[in-house]
């Protein structure tokens, strides 16, 4: 894997990705560009799009930065605010390392523009990455904090989009900078209603040009939940959890957006009160003691498989920790499992909440019924 002061050389043999972003700019300045309209946005609060006359659109995402994406064929206007990242399209090969922006892509039909990935091909639950590499038309260049930075440059990369774990690693996002590359950081993992995490389907429709692509995949997510959502509450409850390996307890606290499908599908998440702090983290760990008080008469137990590894059995769940067989999920046989592939699945979420739904007003769901859920016996 190249270091940056081992790739000096590779610049001279790859000057197009500088040439792309360095274009000559026209004779029109940047402050005579005016706004036309701007996304209208529901439930995201982590970014906003404004469209202008000339067709220019910029992104503007919370903390990490303002994009102009320039159409095909059309130069950079001149005096760019030096903050604004220039992005300009075509878009044939990005550099992905954010993995939850993959399903975005397939979603749009546009897998076939991410060439690199920052996940290793067994990595990937979703099928249209899987197959890419399988064809030959992803490969796998990296880490996001260990990239390789000479099969990148090798590939003409137009864009590396990196989730925020990227500021644990700032000289390689200034790397990538130097070497022509613009850099997005996405932040939808943010966005504490799900729904508004799906919605940044509309910043990526934006970013490559399919703006009613993305708002009619949207719209069609939320038609299928008004049903849903308009529900009256079930007073049903359930706990999401998984066990880690040294004993504790791993929930999500109580404003995050899982414990939001959970209130979407009509149901409370538990334990309850578990607010927020001066841990940035959507999660906590709690001793097992502590959730036995407070998830024990749960009316639903949901193991998060994506992190610890799937069950198949009660067993399995009780060999974790025996104190579980007194809960009164356990006891009723409501004791349910994620899929594997929850979490990259962006699009997904909606399908959860419906999962979800038929847990609390089915009186027997069954597997074959459940998109990402699977019941433990």
């Amino acid at each position: 894997m190249s270091q940056p002061h081992e790739i000096e050389y590779t610049l001279i043999f790859h000057s197009s990705t500088l040439e792309k972003a360095e274009a000559e700019p026209v004779e029109k300045g940047w402050e005579e560009e005016k706004i036309n309209h701007s996304m209208e946005l529901l439930y995201a609060e982590q970014f906003s799009v404004d469209y202008y006359d000339n067709g220019y659109t910029m992104l503007n995402i919370k903390e990490s930065g303002r994009y102009l994406v320039v159409p095909k064929g059309q130069q950079v206007p001149a005096d760019i605010p030096q903050d604004v990242v220039v992005i300009q399209r075509p878009l044939d090969n990005i550099y992905l390392a954010a993995t939850s922006a993959m399903d975005l892509f397939s979603n749009l039909d546009s897998v076939n523009q991410i060439t690199l990935s920052g996940t290793k091909k067994e990595g990937w639950y979703i099928n249209e990455a899987k197959e890419a590499f399988r064809q030959g038309n992803m490969v796998y260049a990296g880490k996001y904090n260990a990239p390789d930075y000479e099969r990148i440059l090798s590939k003409s990369c137009d864009l590396a989009i990196e989730s925020t774990m990227i500021y644990h690693s700032p000289e390689v996002k200034e790397q990538l900078e130097n070497l022509g590359i613009p850099v997005l950081v996405e932040r939808s993992s943010y966005e504490s209603h799900p729904l508004g995490r799906m919605e940044w389907i509309k910043l990526y429709g934006a970013l490559l040009g399919k703006d009613e692509l993305a708002k009619a995949c949207f719209q069609e997510q939320v038609k299928n939940l008004e049903a849903v959502m308009n529900q009256q509450p079930t007073g049903k409850t359930a706990a999401f959890f998984y066990i880690s390996s040294n004993g504790y307890v791993n929930v999500r606290k109580s404003g995050d957006y899982v414990a939001k499908i959970i209130q979407l599908a009509g149901g409370s998440y538990v334990p309850e009160n578990l607010e927020e702090n001066e841990n940035a983290l959507s999660t906590m760990n709690m001793q097992m003691e502590a959730f036995y008080a407070a998830a024990r008469e749960a009316d639903y137990l949901i193991y998060n498989s994506t992190v610890d590894g799937q069950l198949y059995t009660l067993k399995q769940l009780l060999d974790k920790s025996s104190i579980l067989a007194d809960f009164k999920a356990v006891k009723q046989g409501h004791v349910w499992c994620t899929e594997k592939n929850l979490f990259q699945e962006t699009m997904g979420l909606g399908n959860l909440i419906l999962d979800i739904n038929k847990l609390f007003t089915e009186e027997n769901p069954k597997d074959e019924e459940m998109t990402y859920l699977y019941q433990l016996k």
